[in-house]
């Protein structure tokens, strides 16, 4: 996975709540088990006008203008619910997202979203709003920078919001490893366990 530190992009919001991840990509979408080409089936029923078709419905955030290219989107409680249908997080990241924003998040998705590098971050409902607010508001492209390492947010007005994410979870971000990764840098300690364990309880290894 690709380090996550520090993001200053273009920002979305969807202030839906219940988003289940059928919204996000719909299983008529999912043709491939590839995590590439998913983007195009993101949020298909509210994208396009008809199920069958690729025609843009103009009312919906992602076919503006002035959000065209968001990397970063702005959501409603319990983002992701539904299913642990991971293929929610790939679309998202083929579509070019990095970073969702919430109040809360159905938890496997949000486990899904840091085991493929998308930074899923709780802030206040009303924190989100005004940013929300903002990013409608803003002079010119409404862009957030989030920045993983302070751990602050820096909205469009100027101001900074600190924000909090799990110790680990954050490292994992930081450097781009997934469980896996994270499991072979303990290798060393591991492995010493096991040495340990071996002297002192021969019996378990017959």
């Amino acid at each position: 996975m690709q380090p996550f530190r520090r993001l200053t992009a273009p920002a979305a919001p969807l202030l839906r709540d219940n988003i289940d991840t059928d919204a996000i990509i719909p299983s008529r979408e999912i043709k491939s088990v590839s995590k590439q080409g998913l983007g195009i089936g993101l949020f298909a029923g509210w994208r396009y006008r008809s199920a069958v078709g690729r025609e843009p419905n103009p009312e919906f955030v992602l076919n503006q203008a002035r959000f065209a290219g968001a990397r970063i989107l702005l959501a409603g409680d319990n983002f992701g619910c539904g299913s642990s249908r991971e293929q929610a997080v790939w679309a998202l990241a083929d579509q070019g997202f990095q970073a969702i924003i919430a109040p809360s998040f159905a938890p496997i998705f949000h486990d899904n979203c840091i085991n493929n590098g998308v930074l899923a971050l709780c802030l206040p409902r009303a924190t989100v709003a005004a940013l929300a607010d903002a990013l409608v508001t803003a002079r010119g492209e409404p862009r957030l920078t989030i920045d993983l390492e302070r751990q602050e947010l820096h909205a469009p007005d100027g101001a900074v919001i600190p924000f909090h994410i799990d110790a680990d979870l954050r490292l994992r971000l930081l450097e781009g490893l997934d469980a896996i990764d994270l499991s072979l840098r303990r290798l060393t300690g591991l492995n010493a366990f096991y040495e340990r364990d071996r002297r002192e309880r021969p019996w378990v290894y017959l």
